[in-house]
């Protein structure tokens, strides 16, 4: 055999080589979102990448970032895909993500990628939060319709206010890192004393607040404007406030984890996060997605939502996140629902 007929042959048994590993690659996904639709992200990522499988590893925001951190020593994820930019932040800043700029990255609106090159993480979605109010509840209970947070804070509301922990739930995180950020520390968590006085219990699912509110079992619930949208459209009674302050707001974003055995795979999972075709998947659950123009129009979506949104300081949220998390633990945290 030639020298040039060798190079091919081992040039083909190369590339066969690297077939097979990939065929044989599995990653471990820690994800944020919603369980039901996670099967059809990975069955459409599995029609360009049949031979890469995803496993999920599914829990609520807080869970999975206090998961991620324990694990800094030895990584059991190959990927983090759709949790709270907060989040990644943080993990950014104890180094345990791994740069990658993906195929397509230009196309994102910037404020959905991470300042470095390459970046560290790209955003996917972006949630807000809201009031959702059951107009029917309200009613029955005389309570007069609330316009603004500290509205929140009235006595008359007392029994009546349910919102999400922020230990387990994003959206309870971006209320909370929000409301210290446009009030100030001081005020911010005099703030929540007062609300604390009003609260129900406190939920660990962002949704669950504005389902409680659809469904009748509380007349407030404070969750995320989507969540409030998609409700009302299906025929619940309720009102989606705006609160006159301003709202915080938080995105998905993914990242590959540091020093991930199956770069490769993790790679084309990551490109595949920042396609068109995943941000019209995204827009069956949000509003508001990284590319421009992708959106569709969301029935009952508040209007104004977009200027009420407040310049958040992400780099804030994430440095102080242990401490506001334990503070607001020591405070609060006992009329949380059992997890």
């Amino acid at each position: 055999m030639n020298f040039k007929l060798t190079t091919a042959v081992s040039a083909l048994i190369g590339a066969a080589m690297a077939t097979a590993a990939i065929a044989q690659t599995e990653l471990t996904v820690y994800t944020a979102v919603e369980a039901e639709d996670l099967p059809r992200y990975a069955e459409k990522f599995n029609e360009v990448n049949p031979d890469i499988t995803v496993n999920w590893v599914r829990d609520s925001t807080g869970v999975i970032t206090a998961k991620l951190l324990a694990e800094r020593d030895n990584p059991q994820a190959d990927v983090i895909w759709g949790l709270a930019a907060t989040s990644l932040l943080l993990l950014k800043s104890e180094g345990m993500l791994e740069p990658y700029a993906p195929a397509g990255v230009e196309k994102l609106n910037a404020k959905f990628v991470d300042k470095d090159t390459p970046p560290a993480w790209v955003g996917m979605d972006a949630w807000v939060a809201a009031v959702c109010v059951n107009t029917v509840e309200a009613e029955k209970l005389g309570l007069t319709m609330p316009t603004s947070w500290k509205d929140l804070t009235d006595p008359q509301y007392e029994g009546h206010v349910i919102m999400p922990n922020p230990n387990s739930s994003g959206t309870g995180f971006l209320d909370v890192s929000s409301w210290l950020q446009m009030f100030g520390e001081d005020e911010g968590w005099a703030y929540m004393d007062a609300l604390h006085n009003n609260i129900a219990r406190y939920t660990h699912s962002g949704s669950k607040p504005c389902k409680l509110a659809a469904s009748g079992e509380i007349p407030i619930g404070i969750s995320f404007a989507f969540r409030g949208a998609k409700s009302k459209a299906e025929g619940a009674p309720i009102e989606i406030i705006v609160p006159s302050e301003g709202v915080g707001w938080d995105m998905e974003a993914t990242a590959i984890v540091a020093g991930t055995d199956a770069v490769e795979a993790a790679q084309k999972l990551v490109d595949f996060t920042v396609t068109e075709d995943a941000m019209r998947m995204y827009n069956v659950g949000y509003a508001v997605v990284a590319i421009d123009g992708i959106a569709q129009p969301v029935e009952f979506f508040p209007d104004g939502l977009a200027d009420a949104m407040i310049d958040n300081d992400f780099e804030f949220a994430a440095n102080n996140r242990a401490r506001i998390l334990e503070e607001w633990q020591k405070r609060y945290d006992g009329k949380s629902e059992a997890e």
